[in-house]
C-alpha cells in the first residue's frame, strides 16, 4: 500500500459532458477557477483540458491554454500544473471512404500539438502512449504512432517538462519501455493507469493489478476509472501502491443521482485515504517526489 499520495484532479476533459452537468468548466476563467477549488480542497495536481467556449466542445488553442494558466498562477494558490497534449491526435474515419477523414477529425503533427506546453512551460504535461479506438460505438481513433509518441517525448525532454504517460491498455506499456531505453524519459519514470474506458484496459482489480504488475522498475504511477468506479479506484490505487486521479473530466457523480464539483470529488478522496492511514502529499512535496522542475 502507498501510505503517501498524490492526488490529482482532472477538473475538465474534452468529452461531450457539458450537457450532463450544469457545472461542468468550460470557458478558461471557469476552468482556472475549477483548477484552484480542487487545489484547496487537497489536490497537489491539477490536468488540464481546454473548451472552445463558444461551443463547449474540446479544444487545443494555446490562448484558452494561456488564460487558464495565467489565473492559476496569478491566484497565489500552490498548484502543479499538468496540461493535456492529447489533443490533435483525433482521426474520425469517413463514411463511405475510410480514407476520408470524417466530421471531427483533428490531427495534427506531433510538434505542434505541443505548441501550449512550449510557451506555458508546465511543471507536467501527459503523452498518450499509443493509438485505440475510442468513444464507444463511434468511428473515433485516437492516433498516436510510435514516430509521433518519440518526437513528443525528445521535445518535452528538451523543454524539461516532466512527461505523465498516459496508458489505456497493457500493449502502451510496450511502448513506455521502449521510450525509457531510448533515452527520451528520465527519472523517476511518471505513468497513468487509465481503465474503465471504452475499448480500453476494464476497470475490474485483475485487470489492474496486471497492469501495474508489468510496470517498468521504479516507476511512480497513478490510476483512475471514470464513471461510479472513479471513487472506488481511490482505494484500490493506493492499495495497489499507486497515485490518485479523481474530477469532472472522468466522473460526474458523488453518490447515485448527486451531481459532485471537483472540489467535492477532492475532499471524498482526502476522505477515504486518510481513513485508510495514508497522508495526501502537497505540491512541494510532490516536486521533490518527482523532482518537477519549476520552469517559470
Amino acid at each position: 500500500m502507498n501510505t503517501e499520495v498524490i492526488v490529482t484532479c482532472a477538473v475538465t476533459g474534452a468529452g461531450d459532458t457539458v450537457g450532463k452537468h450544469p457545472a461542468i468548466p468550460v470557458t478558461p476563467e471557469q476552468i482556472a477557477n475549477a483548477v484552484i477549488e480542487a487545489a484547496r480542497a487537497g489536490a497537489a495536481v491539477t490536468h488540464i483540458h481546454v473548451r472552445d467556449p463558444k461551443t463547449g466542445k474540446g479544444g487545443r488553442d494555446p490562448d484558452w491554454y494561456r488564460e487558464v494558466v495565467d489565473r492559476v498562477r496569478g491566484s497565489g494558490v500552490d498548484v502543479i500544473i499538468n496540461l493535456s497534449a492529447g489533443m490533435g491526435g483525433d482521426y474520425v474515419v469517413g463514411d463511405p471512404d475510410p480514407l476520408k477523414p470524417g466530421e471531427g477529425t483533428d490531427l495534427i503533427g506531433a510538434l505542434e500539438r505541443l505548441k501550449h506546453v512550449e510557451e506555458l512551460l508546465p511543471e507536467i504535461c501527459t503523452l498518450d502512449c499509443g493509438s485505440m479506438n475510442f468513444a464507444a460505438g463511434g468511428d473515433y481513433v485516437l492516433v498516436n504512432t510510435p514516430g509521433i509518441l518519440r518526437a513528443m517525448a525528445r521535445r518535452v525532454r528538451e523543454l524539461g517538462v516532466r512527461p505523465e504517460l498516459e496508458v489505456f491498455d497493457t500493449g502502451h506499456l510496450t511502448l513506455v519501455r521502449e521510450l525509457i531505453a531510448e533515452r527520451l524519459i528520465d527519472d523517476p519514470v511518471l505513468i497513468q493507469l487509465c481503465t474503465g474506458i471504452p475499448y480500453g484496459a476494464p476497470d475490474d482489480l485483475s485487470t489492474l493489478l496486471a497492469m501495474v504488475n508489468r510496470l517498468p522498475a521504479g516507476a511512480i504511477f497513478s490510476t483512475f476509472s471514470i464513471g461510479r468506479m472513479q471513487i472506488p479506484f481511490v482505494a484500490m490505487a493506493a492499495l495497489a501502491g499507486g497515485n490518485v486521479r479523481v474530477g469532472l473530466e472522468d466522473n460526474l457523480y458523488l453518490s447515485r443521482g448527486r451531481l459532485a464539483s471537483n472540489g467535492e470529488l477532492v475532499e471524498r478522496a482526502v476522505h477515504i485515504l486518510e481513513g485508510m492511514n495514508a497522508r495526501v502529499l502537497g505540491p512541494d512535496e510532490v516536486r521533490e517526489k518527482l523532482r518537477l522542475k519549476v520552469l517559470v
